[in-house]
């Protein structure tokens, strides 16, 4: 059985670490998190791909289209939550998270440069919105880029592990230090 980690300062670096590696391990269950926003009067939710983490400013990167209706949402709810699950570690993240919406840049250039010689380039070259009907399976192509990025800055996290000899729960950050909840 894996030793369980005690201190909330080990359990904080030991999901950052997590995080880190979520962007860079397609197997990783972090990597697909889904994303909660609100139209102002009903939820809405997502899995995202979580595509870079900077533990320094505590920012979460998401690429999206930026014609998708949770660009909208976010643009007057500028608040939402991502939800992650872990098997393996038996941990479930819920992360609040103030969201900007990034069109243009240096930034949103540079990681427009790398992902257009990929096949993931499709995604945000189609001549429709997400979302929008179609007469057949396959959407219309179009050859301008939707490309937008949402960079999530994290408000707080909420940790909780289902484990046999106890579930535990914390937050982390917020405008208080790491404390120790009920689960």
């Amino acid at each position: 059985m894996k030793t369980r980690i005690e201190s909330l300062q080990e359990i904080e670096a030991a999901l950052w670490h997590e995080l880190q590696a979520a962007p860079r391990d397609k197997q990783h269950p972090w990597r697909t998190p889904v994303l909660a926003t609100t139209d102002g009067e009903v939820g809405d939710a997502r899995t995202v791909v979580l595509r870079d983490v900077d533990h320094e400013k505590a920012d979460l990167l998401v690429y999206t289209d930026s014609r998708a209706e949770k660009v909208l949402q976010i643009r007057k709810h500028p608040h939402g939550t991502l939800v992650m699950w872990s098997q393996p570690l038996s941990w479930q993240l819920r992360i609040r998270v103030r969201i900007d919406v990034v069109t243009d840049g240096l930034e949103l250039s540079s990681r427009w440069t790398r992902l257009k010689l990929s096949p993931a380039a499709q995604d945000y070259l189609s001549a429709l919105a997400p979302g929008s009907a179609l007469d057949s399976a396959l959407g219309a192509r179009g050859d301008r880029t939707h490309f937008a990025l949402l960079e999530a800055h994290v408000l707080s996290i909420d940790w909780l592990e289902l484990h046999a000899q106890g579930h535990r729960r914390a937050r982390f950050g917020g405008d208080a230090t790491a404390h120790w909840l009920q689960p």
